[in-house]
């Protein structure tokens, strides 16, 4: 029996750790998974896990937060012991990272796998020189450095200084067969699509950095028939409630909650659209070319170059309300259009972003990692 520790920033509903839930079930029963949140309480990916995989969420375990002075970094590296592999995830468990790298050899410790998916508010406009000097050297033993885009590959080789052989850019991948289906009206808990109304929605983490009171704004611009819809939890919510109020939106603006399953009910969806100030490779947009839909989205991370060539007029630049909404405006009015280049989305979803692909991939690193030639 394999045993993997993972240090996560949170273990929220988002986009990395869905992914990472999404693996553990992939792996099956011949791993053990121990869960670590940088966030005491954040756990709610936990119910993505499977009832077959055998894991634990331990309430004992070393902070991952506070300063890096070294009788913390012992207590976190000796923490470390006793596992096959120790999986980190984000600058929340940075602190980990370079308690691995200053102790690894004295204690024996398991090699460890980092992983960057993206930055929260506070770098998404630019990043933290001390962040950058501090990923520099906590990274100097990790066996790998995990990104799913071109952009994080890019920091990770320049602004992180890491070696080429070292990181490793993986596209997140879904399963492809479970989306593209229609979905009941009532398949949504307390929001029901009624005969003539069309849905724009949204799939997101409630954080600051999604932005979602600027969807709300561009939405205002879209016709009376159609409705925002926003499935996720998070602190916003209350901000997003209260920008729709302000500008009149209430009844038209819903926040039905975390979805589990987004496969059964993107199908209500008739366009997808992001609001984000920072984002890498989002799962999300995926899903939504998964399930046929156009996509607008501010011009960030990779969401340009991850979306079919037709999809491209309608990804406006970063931080610019208006024109993100002169683009819903647009597809609001063309259904034909919205059916073209969800088709087109579709295609090069099932070309390049099926979840088997991306399994597979994040096996061979941890099993490299492990020296291992195969895993699970």
């Amino acid at each position: 029996m394999l045993r993997l520790l993972h240090l996560h920033s949170s273990f929220a509903a988002g986009g990395k750790e869905l992914r990472a839930a999404k693996l553990m079930n992939a792996f099956g029963k011949g791993v053990e998974h121990t869960v670590v949140s940088a966030v005491p309480g954040e756990m709610a990916a936990a119910a993505a896990v499977g009832s077959h995989v055998r894991v634990s969420y331990p309430d004992d375990f070393p902070s991952l937060s506070g300063r890096p002075f070294p009788r913390r970094l012992l207590e976190l590296a000796r923490a470390m012991q006793g596992f096959d592999l120790v999986l980190t995830y984000n600058w929340g468990a940075m602190d980990a990272v370079l308690a691995h790298t200053v102790f690894a050899r004295h204690l024996g410790l398991p090699p460890l796998v980092h992983h960057e998916d993206g930055f929260n508010q506070d770098e998404a406009e630019r990043l933290k020189p001390q962040r950058n000097w501090f990923r520099r050297v906590a990274l100097t033993h990790a066996q790998a450095l995990v990104v799913p885009s071109q952009r994080l590959e890019h920091i990770a080789r320049t602004a992180w200084g890491q070696p080429a052989r070292k990181v490793v850019r993986i596209a997140n991948g879904i399963p492809l067969a479970a989306y593209g289906q229609s979905a009941a009206p009532d398949a949504l808990p307390r929001v029901i699509k009624h005969p003539g109304e069309l849905w724009l929605g949204t799939l997101a983490g409630l954080r600051a950095v999604k932005n979602l009171p600027r969807l709300v704004r561009a939405f205002a611009a879209m016709p009376p028939e159609w409705n925002l819809v926003i499935l996720g939890e998070g602190p916003e919510r209350d901000a997003i409630r209260a920008e729709a109020v302000r500008l009149e939106l209430g009844h038209r603006v819903h926040l039905p909650g975390f979805a589990a399953d987004p496969a059964r009910v993107l199908g209500l969806f008739d366009l997808f659209a992001l609001s984000s100030d920072s984002e890498q490779f989002p799962i999300s947009v995926v899903e939504a070319m998964a399930a046929g839909l156009a996509v607008a989205s501010p011009r960030v991370g990779d969401v340009e170059a991850m979306l079919a060539l037709e999809n491209r007029p309608f990804i406006t630049p970063a931080g610019d309300d208006a024109a993100l909404g002169a683009a819903l405006a647009v597809l609001a009015t063309a259904p034909d259009l919205r059916a073209r280049i969800g088709a087109a989305n579709r295609a090069k979803a099932e070309a390049e972003y099926d979840e088997a692909r991306m399994v597979a991939a994040y096996a061979r690193v941890y099993g490299d990692a492990m020296g291992r030639r195969s895993f699970p």
